[in-house]
């Protein structure tokens, strides 16, 4: 008679040892090149370890399951190469058997089976979860600070910064990966890839591959060629989905992905691509976090130069295929590049934001830091893309409109990626991390890299920056000044200050403009114009005060919130000059308090402070609200109109499911105000 079996998985001691305990529900989850423990029990005769086989298959058909079992039986020590089992101690009638997985097991959902000497078929016991493990050295992923660890897979939540140069900003964001369904939804972006559906047993024996699994996820959390998770939308038309700015987290995207039957969620742009792809690969197991690029340029033809144009009245043109985002958001996740060796280990750039195609989908990376900053662009993958995102030249043109002739104005080598910054681990300060992707600007040793990059292109390495004007021969410099950091609702005020460089007087017209941008640097409309007139003496400097009114850009300004002001300088003998500035309005601010000790299992309240800072009624007013095991699911409330100069209290509840260290997020908008965001940081206390 055959024996029947029963499996106690003892999920709370493997969830211990493998750092999974944060995972829900009671299915198990493992990290591979670790053992694990269960405990077997025979409802009829006793069996011997000898007379027992293990299976272990993947896939959801038969025919996968089939292609890809590995038999093991029980030996006396685990063998680091490949599945094996041990017995250890047990009660009687009882069978404990320590399982371990080699460092190189694909990750995904697997079934257990055991076969018995008296039994021709394979009884099957169960299915686990396997991840890659940062905690063991023999992983790829692994990474040795326990502090690094805990920021870069295990903390739920973050923040992404976003602006520019001149004004650096930053909201929260809501990783959630240990959430409900969170896992299962991973795991079904890789069972929906491109890879997946056309050879499914090579992309399941593929995915023990970090870089693999990376490249195939940025092609993933993008829609472009495969219904992935999140539609791109620039547009400013964000009709039929959600503007990319009310996103506070990741969970509500991937849950309405799957809700929908895998249909794209409406609508993306860069920081929440990156966002989604972050908490993939936390949820997965690798070490990852969210890189923000300011000033960073998209070149589109692989040169390392970014062309700019302007026509003679000072505005910014939008003809090339190139151009200069104000920021750009990735992810960089950490792991061993078996492909390239030591050298290149450690932080990779991944890119999940569709802008161009590599092999002929939108994806990007894995790129090795390493290589970028060396310039070593002949290395897979995109490392050329991702190098001039960093470090490209900029050739700023002036554009005749009439007859299509253009002139160079300069060429400079130092305005691209800047403040490149991600968070701090274990604080919400920014980290620079600019001189991890380059070296110092104007050093040689940045030059000799982007020659030596030029060169492994096959382009020349001087061509860039030989027609280079030098700064010692510039005729004139100019700047544009804020004098206050720029709000919503109130005018503009700058200062254009010109200085006359040279040692004669110059005469020159400035043709100034304004425009409202998106974040990319694309121009939306113009709002505001004027022309001076300036005679400027050796060595004189001189200061123009500029308004734009609230009323000129009001009905024009996305939700990036941002300026161009542009003045081009053209001077009756000398080169001319294009003083530029982006200029990032602040909103105004909203108060997020929690009233009282949040405890597990009681509702706290929670008060919302607003104030509207115009003249006139604030209408269509919603406030979102999120954070991971505070809320389970995502909170919406449709607040009364405030009246001009009044403030609004908004109150709602939280009830915590677990306790620790955890973030509440909010975003409110209006008819006049998008995308208001605050966070708060909430130490929940056991009940």
């Amino acid at each position: 008679m055959a024996a029947s079996i029963s499996t106690n998985w003892r999920q709370s001691e493997n969830a211990r040892e493998h750092h999974t305990d944060q995972y829900p529900g009671t299915g198990l989850v493992l990290r591979r090149a670790q053992s694990f423990g269960i405990t077997l029990t025979f409802t009829s005769s006793a069996l011997a370890a000898d007379g027992i086989t293990f299976s272990i298959d993947r896939g959801s058909s038969i025919a996968l399951q089939a292609k890809t079992r590995v038999d093991f039986g029980i030996s006396s020590a685990h063998s680091k190469g490949s599945w094996s089992a041990v017995q250890t101690s047990g009660p009687s009638g009882s069978l404990n058997v320590s399982i371990f997985s080699p460092a190189n097991s694909a990750i995904g959902r697997y079934r257990l089976g055991v076969k018995t000497s008296s039994s021709s078929s394979v009884s099957i016991l169960g299915t686990f979860v396997l991840l890659f493990n940062p905690w063991v050295p023999e992983d790829e992923v692994f990474m040795p600070d326990n502090a690094e660890r805990q920021e870069y897979v295990l903390s739920e939540f973050g923040v992404v910064f976003v602006g520019s140069t001149n004004r650096i900003s930053h909201f929260g964001w809501n990783y959630g990966q240990f959430q409900e369904d969170i896992l299962d939804i991973c795991l079904f972006i890789l069972d929906r890839s491109l890879s997946h559906r056309k050879d499914p047993i090579a992309d399941l024996r593929r995915r023990n591959d970090p870089k693999y699994v990376g490249r195939v996820l940025s092609a993933m959390v993008n829609s472009n060629d495969d219904n992935g998770v999140l539609q791109g939308n620039w547009s400013g038309n964000y009709s039929g989905g959600e503007s990319p700015s009310s996103w506070t987290g990741s969970v509500d995207i991937l849950r309405r992905w799957k809700s929908s039957g895998f249909r794209p969620v409406r609508y993306g742009q860069c920081w929440v691509f990156a966002g989604v792809l972050n908490t993939v690969l936390r949820c997965l197991g690798m070490p990852s976090r969210t890189i923000s690029n300011f000033n960073s340029a998209h070149d589109t033809d692989m040169s390392l130069t970014v062309d700019v144009y302007y026509d003679a009245e000072g505005n910014p043109l939008n003809i090339a295929s190139d151009s200069i985002w104000n920021f750009h958001v990735w992810n960089e996740g950490w792991f061993f590049r078996s492909d390239l060796g030591a050298t290149y280990r450690g932080w990779q750039i991944l890119d999940a934001t569709p802008q161009e195609r590599s092999s002929g989908i939108f994806q990007c990376g894995p790129a090795s830091l390493t290589a970028i900053k060396e310039g070593d662009v002949d290395l897979p993958f995109d490392s050329p893309f991702v190098f001039a995102e960093v470090n490209a030249d900029r050739v700023t043109w002036l554009y005749d409109t009439t007859n299509g002739e253009k002139k160079m104005i300069y060429s400079e080598t130092r305005s691209v990626g800047q403040y490149t910054s991600t968070k701090a681990v274990g604080s919400y300060t920014r980290q620079d991390v600019t001189n991890n992707y380059k070296y110092p600007e104007g050093s040689a040793k940045e030059r000799e890299v982007f020659k030596k990059a030029r060169g492994k292109l096959n382009l020349d390495p001087l061509l860039a920056t030989s027609a280079k004007l030098p700064e010692k021969d510039k005729p004139i410099s100019g700047k544009f000044k804020v004098e206050k950091p720029p709000e919503v609702g109130k005018d503009v005020s700058l200062v254009l200050q010109l200085t006359n460089l040279a040692s004669v007087a110059r005469k020159l017209t400035a043709n100034m403009t304004a425009w409202t941008i998106i974040y990319t640097g694309k121009p939306v409309h113009e709002v505001w114009k004027n022309t001076l007139k300036v005679d400027l003496g050796p060595k004189e400097e001189k200061a123009f005060p500029i308004k734009i009114s609230y009323a000129e850009y009001q009905q024009h300004l996305t939700a990036d919130n941002m300026l161009r002001a542009t003045a081009l300088c053209q001077i009756s003998e000398g080169k001319d000059t294009v003083v530029e500035r982006d200029i990032s309005l602040d909103n105004p601010s909203i108060a997020l308090k929690v009233l009282g000790q949040a405890k597990v299992g009681q509702a706290v309240k929670v008060e919302v402070n607003f104030t509207n800072p115009l003249d006139e009624e604030l209408k269509d007013c919603i406030l979102l609200a999120e954070g991971s095991d505070l809320l389970a699911e995502k909170l919406r409330l449709e607040v009364p109109p405030v009246k001009a100069k009044q403030n609004s209290h908004i109150h709602f509840e939280v009830t915590p499911s677990k306790d620790g260290t955890k973030q509440l997020l909010i975003n409110f908008s209006c008819d006049k105000f998008q995308d208001i965001k605050a966070f708060e940081t909430i130490t929940v206390a056991a009940n």
